[in-house]
This record gives structure tokens, sequence and C-alpha cells, in this order.
């Protein structure tokens, strides 16, 4: 999707790359994240109105450090080094960069020793955040020092004349206090970005380029109910309306009620062509006896596409797949020190559907991060409880109950989870907390109700707080809503007699159990 003006990233292998992108797309201006050897001919076809240089962990001087086309520095285009990106401006232009005597980390505070537009209307003192262990020794021709620190004497430095700038510290994390503003100053005054671009925009120039490639078209997209499949069907219905085709695969894993809370939204508000494939009993018989977590991936993905190429030959002509591809799978399928890819983890892809029933792909959330999904849906006109619904695994609850899948055990973990759910959303901790589960465990333990011993399964509450999913750490509830869920479940789930609580973070553990 081409875009009225955007800023590229080059990428070095910062673990806030993604930051970097996210914090100049909430100033309005559409970002890109691209391998840091992008050629600087493809760069200027793309006509981006600047470039980022990221931070990384290598040294700019080492052997097989990552480094840019050098002829990127001649393209004319406005450039923010940040970090590493500082160094390579520095050390590819006649700069001199070499290890710290004393490295920098975590808060200090820069002095501004020079008038610049990257700091207008900013204090000549202010808290930054540095994460470096080497530093820049000798500024390149041209250049001008802007900021120091007792540790960096080239804290932030500029070439006003090439529009070339560069900061040792990382202005897109929340603790540099006006990296908001510096980012805002580099956007509207050095790039001249008019800062334009939101959810709406995005809906626009979407539907446009939706119909363009459609055409006469048939679109068949798969609909769970998830965020990302959601915002994707209404999109598309917006663009093209009779001409998609939405299935929902009632494999029986999914959470209890929301098949039909899907057909209320879907059918009954927006009037999508959904089209529900009622398949519990077949899920259920191809995983009988089955145990190990990824016998019961491929089982699953192998029967959904049976099931979704069977709704798809009712449809008659199909010509195109509808995916709710993000932006953040496209960036991890492909290395930050290597080359492109265009290769999508296998499993954004619906258990390989494209390649099987030789369709075109659609994929028209592939720009986005979740928190901009989010926002699109609310513009499309989603109600805040389908916008910010918590992840759910592909392979339903089956991975989420430990063992075999039966329908005994589904009921249960289905009742259990709607508890569960239906309780942080009374306490207003469910918008609080990045995703919440409940597991059943492949054990029983022994308990009392009234004068009788029971002997039945163990289910474990999970709920975790994350802002990029490759970390995560569990949600500190008050002990008083534990007690509450797990009183409510004991009581109302007749077949669970013990409730635990899961403490662990990513890593070691994942998420997920399974």
């Amino acid at each position: 999707m081409e875009t009225a003006e955007s800023i590229i990233i080059l990428d070095f292998g910062s673990q806030t790359t993604q930051l970097i992108a996210r914090r100049v797309r909430e100033l309005g201006v559409f970002s890109e994240i691209w391998t840091p050897d992008s050629p600087a001919d493809k760069i200027r076809c793309r006509a981006p109105q600047g470039l980022i240089l990221s931070g990384g962990p290598a040294s700019v001087y080492s052997p097989g450090a990552p480094q840019p086309d050098p002829e990127i520095f001649h393209l004319g285009l406005p450039i923010l080094g940040i970090c590493y990106g500082l160094q390579l401006l520095a050390h590819l232009q006649q700069g001199r960069v070499s290890p710290a005597e004393r490295r920098e980390y975590g808060r200090a505070e820069i002095t501004l020793v020079r008038d610049s537009d990257l700091f207008a209307g900013l204090e000549p003192a202010q808290v930054v955040w540095m994460s470096h262990g080497d530093r820049l020794l000798e500024l390149p021709p041209g250049f001008d020092t802007v900021a120091v620190t007792d540790n960096s004497p080239y804290a932030a430095v500029e070439n006003r004349d090439t529009r070339q700038y560069g900061v040792q510290f990382h202005p897109e994390v929340s603790h540099t206090v006006h990296g908001r503003e510096i980012l805002h100053n580099f956007l509207r005054r050095i790039c001249g970005c008019r800062e334009q671009w939101n959810a709406r925009s995005f809906i626009e120039r979407s539907v446009r380029d939706i119909r363009d490639q459609v055409g006469d078209g048939q679109v068949i997209c798969a609909l769970s109910g998830g965020v990302d499949s959601s915002v994707t069907a209404l999109l598309l219905h917006q663009a093209i309306a009779e001409h998609l085709h939405c299935v929902l695969v009632d494999n029986g894993l999914l959470r209890l009620g929301e098949r039909e809370q899907v057909q209320a939204v879907f059918q009954g508000q927006f009037h999508v062509d959904l089209r529900v494939a009622h398949a519990r009993d077949r899920f259920l018989h191809a995983l009988a006896g089955v145990e190990d977590p990824e016998a019961k991936r491929k089982i699953i993905g192998r029967e959904f596409i049976a099931v979704f190429e069977e709704e798809a030959r009712k449809i008659g002509r199909v010509d195109f797949l509808a995916q709710g591809t993000l932006y953040p799978d496209l960036i991890e399928s492909r290395s930050a020190w290597g080359g492109p890819s265009a290769t999508i983890k296998s499993h954004h892809n619906v258990g390989g559907l494209p390649e099987k029933m030789h369709l075109k792909l659609i994929e028209p959330l592939k720009e986005l991060f979740k928190d901009e999904v989010r926002a699109v849906g609310r513009e499309l006109g989603l109600s805040p409880e389908l916008v910010t619904r918590h992840p759910f695994p592909g392979p339903g609850l089956a991975v989420r109950i430990l063992g075999e899948v039966t329908a005994e055990r589904l009921d249960l973990v289905q009742r259990a989870d709607h508890i569960f759910i239906e309780e942080l959303r009374k306490a207003g901790w469910y918008d609080k907390t990045s995703q919440a589960l409940v597991v059943l465990l492949p054990v029983k333990s022994v308990g009392v109700m009234g004068d009788e011993r029971t002997y039945e399964q163990v289910a474990a509450l999970r709920a975790v707080d994350s802002f990029d999913w490759m970390t995560a750490d569990f949600t500190p509830f008050p002990w008083e809503l534990l007690g509450k869920v797990a009183n409510r479940i004991i009581n109302e789930v007749r077949g669970i007699n013990r409730v635990v609580y899961d403490v662990s973070s990513k890593p070691p553990a994942t998420v997920e159990w399974e």
C-alpha cells in the first residue's frame, strides 16, 4: 500500500526498533522497518520523507557489523541516527568511534550546547535513556555538537547542511522524558511531514487498494472472532461487500458462546455473508486419544483445511484468500542482520491454505501493529468487547487442555474460562492485563465438598502483562479477586475441585502451556 508520506527505519538489531516505528506512527506518520542493507536505489524509489537508523548490539568498527548502503548519505534525505545509528553516521563519514572508558546505561542528563531544530522548544537540560558501550570520539566533517553528558562529549550531533542528526540516547523509550517531542521535531521541522496518517486515512486508502486488487473477483476469509480476523473481515466488507464470503469453522474448541456472538455481530449487525461450518464432533473424533501438543496442532490444522475447502466449494468461484497477518509477523520472519524475506512464519498462513487452494492472498493489515488494528476496528464500528479481546490460540482450547481432548474436559475448561473472564471484566481487570486464560491440567486432586471426598480435575489460571510478547510477567491480581474466581469455578463447574494461579514469567515459561 502506497502512502503520501513515510519514514523508513533501517533495523540494525535493536530490541526497540519496533518501538521507534510505533512512536513515529503515533505522531501521525507512516513508518516501515527495512533491513539494514537495503539498497539506496530501493529507498529512493520508495521516496520517504526521511530515514531513521536504529540502535543495535554491535560495534560499528567490528568485522561483520551490519552497515547500510553508504549511498543513503547521498540521497538528500533527512537522517536521524539513534545510538548505533549515530555511530554509523560518524564511522562511515570519517568520524571516529571507539570503546568507552565508562559505559553508559540507564538514566542520564544531557545539556544542550547549541540551538537545533531537533530540540526546538525543549529546555537546556533534560533526562534521557542511554544504552551504549562505545562512544563517538571525533566528529565527521561538517558535523557540530548539539548536546553533551558527563560521559559523552557528543550525546547529540548534527550536520545542518545535509540534514543529518544523531543522538547517543534512545528517544523512543518512555524513560527519555522529551523523546516524543524530539521525534516530533525530526518529523515535522526537519522532514516536513504533515502527520496525517491515522486509522481513518488507513481505512480510506485500504478500501481503494482492495477494490483495485479484487476487481470483480471473489474473496474468502476465515473468521474466528478474534481481533485480527474481525477487522480484516469488516475492512473487506466495507470495500467489496457482496464479493466477500466469510467462513467460521466451529471446531468446538472455541470459548463458551463464541460462535453465537460472532454470528450476532457479523450477520446481525454488519450483514456480512458469514457461513458457519458446524464441525465439533468431527474435530473431537480426530483428537480422540491424542495427548502430544504438536500432534494436536497438526490434526486441527489438517481438519481445518479440509472443512474450509469444503465450505469454499459450496461458494463456487473463489479467487482470493484474506488473512489477518500483522506487521510484526512480517518483521519477525526476517533477520535484522540478514536479507529481506517474504516468508511468513507457517502458523500465520492459515494452515497453508493459500498454497493448497491456489488462491491469491490479501493481507490488508500487514502494515499494522496490534494497537493500530484495534484503532481501525473501533473506527469500523466494532464493539469495545471485540476490539479489546485478548489473543486466542489458533488451535483453540485444545492447547489449554493438557492431555487428551474430550467433550467432558472441553466443557470444563470452557465454563471455567467463562467465569474467569467474566470476573475480570466485572472487576475492571480485563483491559489491564494482556492475556488471561484457564488451563485444565492432566492431574486430579483430593478435595472435600460437604461431607464427601472428591477426586477431581485441577484448573490453572494464567494472566500476563506484556508489551511486545517477547517477554511477559504474571499479572499481580488482588488476592480477593483470585479467591472469588477460584470459589466460583469450584462451586459452579462440577468436575474441578482445585484452582491454582501460574506466577511464572516468559522466559523461561511461555504464555500458553502447550
